[in-house]
């Protein structure tokens, strides 16, 4: 089945942007956490990352400067006021995950390009630049006062639009910050693409793409060539 969506929205971070808050933690923090206990350390940053957009807005740095400095708490590691700043400098730096530029120049000119972001609106230009395609729009959790996976930050975008989550298609490589949600709100349709870096559902009605490139073939679009 050939899907028509009015917009199609994605998550920037992880999905098109290449998110690489680990490995730079991992960089930062190699000095102080051996090897075999960095994988643990990773790990409850991410989760205190999760934990810590759950409840009221708050600025993006803090999100990052809690969550790392309850990382640190929690496996007795020396915690440093340079290591948030070092993070949080780093997000304009990242770039594309191979093959989204094209993939997006392919379904600019026939659908209109939504983000919607967990991020604030002096680093998302960055991210944003290095994508390349046209967007329609462009919405932050610091505009929606809100960070998925909570609905009032999707809720935000559907007022900016002006279009309900029945006509829209939300891609992400995140159940738990994207998917989930969109099934809740009654998305037509969700693209799941598949990173590896969570662990993935059949549950929530999406269409897993195992290659950001099928994205195309979803709208009756032509892919960009698999063999670049």
């Amino acid at each position: 089945m050939i899907l028509k969506p009015k917009f199609i929205s994605f998550d920037c971070y992880g999905t098109l942007i290449n998110f690489e808050m680990g490995p730079t933690a991992k960089g930062i923090f190699e000095d102080r956490v051996p090897g075999d206990r960095m994988a643990a350390f990773l790990d409850s940053f991410r989760a205190y990352r999760l934990d810590e957009v759950l409840g009221d807005w708050k600025p993006f740095f803090d999100v990052v400067e809690n969550s790392i400095h309850r990382a640190c708490k929690a496996h007795r590691v020396e915690y440093r006021p340079s290591d948030a700043l070092a993070l949080y400098n780093a997000v304009p730096t990242w770039q594309p995950h191979p093959n989204v530029v094209e993939v997006l120049e392919a379904i600019a000119p026939h659908i209109p390009l939504v983000i919607l972001s967990n991020s604030m609106v002096d680093l998302i230009p960055h991210s944003v630049a290095h994508l390349k395609a046209p967007f329609h729009a462009v919405y932050t959790a610091e505009e929606a006062r809100a960070y998925k996976p909570r609905l009032r930050a999707f809720e935000y975008m559907f007022d900016q639009l002006g279009c309900g989550p029945e006509q829209m298609m939300h891609c992400s490589s995140s159940f738990r910050y994207d998917l989930m949600s969109a099934s809740d709100l009654g998305f037509m349709a969700k693209a799941f693409i598949d990173r590896g870096h969570e662990p993935s559902s059949d549950q929530y009605g999406v269409n897993r793409l195992t290659d950001v490139r099928q994205l195309p073939g979803l709208l009756g679009l032509a892919s960009p060539d698999r063999g670049a």
